[in-house]
């Protein structure tokens, strides 16, 4: 099958939408005539601007002003207008497959444990023991693709992205040849943040060996991050939660040597610009298939838990009221890990 025009939809998280540009990128580079759409929410939106495998972005705000039924049924007409000859959806919800559906493409393609499996004229085995981005790649087979290759998310931050970062650093006087360590402590899921006190305590220890450590997160994570941080007199750790776009966040990730970080967004961002992760894992495991993904990315995690894991999201508190998980997880052991992703990678310059 040689398509003309594809329409990729993922209005899950952003780090799925970060996971799903592995297959953009192959179809790109294996049908290059062919348009490719992607339809996200209005954050996904943001991360795949500048992509130049990606011909349209159509933005979906599912939880704002095109909430409900009579959105969805205009976002179907919209997407019946545009003529795809086919659609592949890694997102398994039953809305996206409605829409979908009701947008009569030709050729629907889903993966078989969706809620709306039913409804896609082709079905897709969704591989537990895969990471995310291999199931995603799976999709390929509708197109008589084989791609044995390691594929990683690529992000494309503007020129001006890259200014507003660089007047960041001059602003705090991180200078080209310092080694900066992010930090990403938030989550949406209460169960995925390690405790903040002991980011605190990897921050001082880092900061205390003369790396500069940079507080990264949304407007959501400021509060979290400057506790974290300790206040304006605390040197050399900085916090940067809630100053950048999406975008303008991968760019400052791609000038740091490290990033600790929780099951989250910025793993995935950190991944995609090639910052090596040290990623703290709690209610959730890298084996449901959303771990980082550059082989040199480690996981920290408590092990031999029977109650790991306890949901695939996480959840606003630990089920068995002890959170043993994460407090399990001690500030020296992450340290250390990040100490030896330091000493394995030179300084950015």
């Amino acid at each position: 099958m040689s398509p003309h025009k594809i329409l990729i939809l993922q209005t899950a998280f952003l780090g799925d939408v970060v996971l799903t540009l592995p297959l953009v990128q192959v179809l790109h580079r294996r049908f290059p005539d062919a348009q490719i759409d992607f339809l996200t929410t209005p954050k996904g939106a943001e991360v795949l601007r500048n992509h130049p495998a990606i011909h349209s972005i159509i933005e979906y705000d599912k939880r704002g002003s095109q909430r409900g039924v009579g959105a969805m049924i205009s976002l179907a007409r919209r997407l019946r207008g545009e003529r795809y000859d086919v659609a592949l959806v890694p997102h398994r919800s039953l809305r996206t497959a409605l829409i979908i559906a009701l947008s009569r493409i030709p050729k629907r393609v889903g993966f078989n444990t969706s809620a709306g499996a039913i409804l896609f004229s082709t079905r897709i085995k969704y591989r537990k023991d895969s990471h995310e981005v291999e199931r995603n790649l799976s999709f390929l087979k509708v197109f008589d693709v084989e791609h044995r290759e390691r594929e990683y998310p690529a992000l494309y931050p503007a020129p001006a992205d890259a200014a507003a970062v660089d007047a960041f650093l001059n602003e705090n006087d991180i200078k080209p040849d310092e080694k900066i360590v992010a930090i990403a402590p938030g989550s949406v899921w209460n169960t995925k943040r390690w405790l903040p006190e002991r980011f605190a305590e990897v921050a001082r220890k880092l900061s205390a060996g003369g790396v500069k450590v940079v507080l990264v997160g949304g407007k959501e994570d400021a509060d979290l991050c400057s506790e974290i941080a300790g206040g304006p007199e605390r040197k050399g750790i900085i916090v940067a939660a809630g100053t950048f776009t999406i975008l303008q966040s991968a760019e400052l990730l791609e000038r740091c040597s490290a990033i600790v970080t929780n099951d989250t967004a910025p793993m995935h961002l950190a991944v995609a610009m090639g910052t090596p992760v040290v990623a703290i894992f709690g209610a959730t495991v890298p084996s449901f298939g959303f771990g980082p993904y550059n082989e040199q990315d480690v996981v920290v995690q408590t092990e031999g838990l029977p109650c790991r894991p306890c949901s695939i999201h996480g959840g606003d508190r630990c089920p068995i009221g002890t959170f043993v998980c994460m407090k399990n997880i001690e500030a020296e052991t992450v340290y250390q890990r990040a100490i030896q992703m330091l000493q394995n990678r030179p300084p950015k310059t």
